[in-house]
């Protein structure tokens, strides 16, 4: 009996640990060799970068003479043009020097100037004693909090050399900050105060280097308006941020005769398959797609001195992408016959300014702006950052009147394009009509290769739910993990739900999927690109903001292939992939969050569901860039320039009269909504549907399975 008694306990103890044992509802794991899903999203991008990159190589491999050269120039300024967004009339200055402090052989004079009405920029003007119209020299700097203070020693070398050196802050950085909590602290860092609102110019369909560029061209404006500044010998330099200022500024502006650019030219190809795209302001709207480069900011400047200064252990700007854009653009710099006019300097060292670099800085600077002398590296005394302070408090927000922000400047950007928008719907009877086309335009949708490479997985049971695995070629070269929920009883009918917290959020225990097949539906549950399995793990980089990976929507920004479309095209294999399993009845498709854009966006372009239904959707693509502390994940399911084409309402509208359903729908904020906001946005939409019952909506619903079930049945 005690043998018995033994074998009895064992076999209980094994079935409770087992009952105990969590579900695993993961796909990917057992596939070790299936490829790394873990950056699939990002890769997909890539995939469309490798290709336009190499299709730019082959049209600028070809061009041998100054005259082709100087075609290519022609069609770059026109791409420029484009990338940046038209810049606004010049408007006056307006320059305060807010104090002087006296240095060894110079002055030092503490400014603001307005590169628009009301948008200061703070720096300083470094002026040596000599007499006579002197070169000058732009510093533009890199991504420290203290902004141009940081960068001090570099300006008093310059000075110390008989250059004249406006040293001024970038927007988010220095006295520039725009993001305050109630205590007056800022809250962002330099990086985020760049890519948080640079990400909203960008929804906007105004690329964020627009405003920065302004303001350096703007800084120009007012080095020539001094009487101590010759304006036929003006430079400009900077590292990293700087770096990418000093390329976009003189590329821009003709004032400018020499460019030295420090620790960030680097080739796409390079930056794309190392650490990808950063800050927001170092991205151009559709910049690969329409056959532009990093090397082209060079390029366009020929013949005029340009010196590329880079390290060769640099983490962020490759360095043999440094030595790509050299190599490349050095054909042009020969074709018009001053290849001397291209050099480069580089030392073995990080993300930093070197010894080495810096007198090749000074040296460059020495010839060709005419005023020789020897490089060496001065043993400069510096000034505190209280000696330095330009305002009051320290930053223009709180010191200067009615200060504007990149954000508010956004935000008035955005309502003469929501003006426009508006007058286009009113004039245009086929707005609605052409809404599908736009949407497969604006996030670059193509049609998927319906390949029917699927792997069954595995199944196991839920008392009697049938949970069964599947994986699904996707639109690029990684698989779709997918879960099949079902019963022996079911209805007939498939829900696809897709949910952006993941499959297994959904497929939980006691979840809205279980709910579901417990009422005869037949439940297929994909990890979306992005999502659950396939959640990107590429956050790498100065713009994860929130734990968003920015940085990957801006690859597809840069591509011209959004995210967006890629998740369509991959809806579309999904229902594909139901068809196949003889599924008779029509697919319900329900979203969550985020991935509610895609949903509709999937409706409107492939019109494959019955009907559909939305759990707590951003109700307006506006809230956007409308709200100043929006919430970075909602940008992730939108594309550029989105808001001046149509909007999550005009979706709704443009797919009458297919069945919908919106439960608790939010803003930007993550904030419910009421039913106030909601009929102002979706008037034309109700309007459409009138007394239908198609269109329902639910607000504050704390039973969200109710609302739904009760639209289902």
């Amino acid at each position: 009996m005690k043998r018995i008694f033994v074998i009895i306990s064992l076999l209980g103890a094994f079935l409770i640990s087992n009952a105990q044992q969590p579900e695993d509802l993961s796909v990917n794991p057992y596939w070790t060799y299936n490829g790394d899903m873990t950056n699939a999203l990002y890769q997909t991008i890539y995939d469309h970068a490798a290709g336009q990159i190499k299709e730019r190589w082959s049209l600028v491999g070809e061009l041998k003479s100054k005259s082709e050269w100087e075609e290519r120039q022609a069609k770059t300024k026109k791409i420029l043009a484009e990338i940046m967004g038209e810049f606004p009339a010049k408007t006056p200055l307006n320059p305060v020097v807010t104090g002087t402090l006296k240095g060894d052989g110079f002055t030092v004079e503490k400014l603001y100037f307005e590169s628009r009405p009301g948008y200061y920029v703070t720096g300083a003007l470094f002026l040596p004693a000599k007499a006579g119209r002197l070169p000058a020299i732009l510093y533009v700097c890199g991504h420290t909090g203290n902004g141009f203070k940081g960068y001090q020693r570099n300006a008093l070398n310059y000075v110390k050399k008989g250059f004249v050196v406006l040293a001024i802050d970038p927007i988010g950085q220095g006295e520039r900050y725009q993001y305050f909590d109630a205590d007056g602290k800022t809250y962002f860092h330099p990086d985020f105060e760049h890519s948080y609102p640079g990400t909203q110019a960008f929804v906007s369909g105004l690329s964020a280097s627009h405003y920065f560029t302004w303001d350096g061209v703007r800084a120009v404006d007012y080095l020539i308006s001094r009487k101590e500044v010759d304006p036929a010998r003006i430079g400009i330099t900077g590292r990293s941020g700087g770096g990418v200022q000093s390329a976009t500024i003189a590329a821009v502006d003709d004032r400018i005769l020499a460019s030295a650019p420090e620790c960030y030219i680097t080739s796409y190809d390079k930056l794309m398959r190392s650490v990808g795209p950063q800050d927001a302001e170092q991205n151009w709207i559709h910049a690969l797609k329409k056959g532009f480069d990093i090397s082209d900011f060079i390029e366009v400047r020929a013949p005029k001195p340009t010196l590329l200064v880079f390290t060769t252990q640099d983490t962020i700007f490759s360095a043999q992408g440094a030595r790509d854009v050299y190599s490349e653009a050095k054909k042009a710099f020969i074709a018009f016959g001053v290849p001397e006019n291209l050099t480069k300097t580089e030392d073995d060292a990080g993300h930093a300014s070197t010894p080495k670099n810096n007198m090749a800085l000074h040296a460059f600077f020495q010839k060709h702006l005419n005023n020789p002398g020897d490089p060496k590296i001065e043993d400069v005394k510096l000034f505190t950052e209280e000696e330095l302070r330009v305002t009051p408090t320290g930053q223009y927000m709180t010191s200067l009147k009615a200060p504007e922000t990149m954000f508010s400047l956004n935000v008035k950007y955005s309502e003469e394009v929501l003006k426009k928008l508006q007058s286009e719907k009113q004039s245009d009877t086929y707005f609605y009509d052409d809404i599908s086309c736009k949407a497969k335009s604006l996030a670059g949708y193509c049609e998927p290769v319906l390949s029917r490479d699927y792997i069954f997985s595995g199944r196991h049971w839920r008392g009697d739910i049938a949970i069964e695995k599947y994986l699904l070629k996707g639109t690029g070269n990684y698989y779709i993990p997918v879960l099949r929920l079902s019963t022996g009883q079911r209805n007939g009918k498939t829900i696809l739900l897709m949910d952006d917290q993941g499959k297994a959020s959904a497929a939980a225990q006691g979840g809205i999927a279980e709910k579901l097949v417990k009422k005869g539906y037949q439940v297929i549950l994909p990890d979306m690109n992005g999502y659950g399995e396939l959640d990107g793990g590429y956050t790498t980089g100065d713009a994860t903001i929130y734990g968003i990976p920015l940085n990957v929507w801006y690859a597809g920004l840069l591509t011209h292939k959004s995210p967006l479309a890629i998740r369509v095209e991959d809806t579309k294999i999904i229902v594909d992939f139901i068809k196949t399993l003889g599924s008779p009845g029509p697919v319900t498709g329900i979203a969550t969050g985020v991935l509610t854009s895609d949903l509709l966006h999937s409706a409107v372009i492939n019109n494959e569901f019955a009907q559909i239904a939305l759990i707590n959707p951003l109700f307006s693509y506006q809230s956007i860039v409308l709200e100043k502390n929006y919430q970075p994940k909602y940008v992730m399911s939108t594309m550029p320039g989105v808001i001046g084409k149509y909007d999550i309402p005009d979706i709704v509208t443009a797919i009458y009269p297919l069945k919908i359903c919106i439960i608790n729908p939010v803003n930007s904020l993550d904030e419910m909504i009421d039913s106030s906001i909601f009929d102002r946005a979706f008037a034309d939409a109700k309007k459409k549907y009138g007394s239908t019952p198609n269109f329902v909506a639910g607000f504050k619903e704390n039973d969200v399975f109710s609302r739904l079930e009760r639209w289902l049945d």
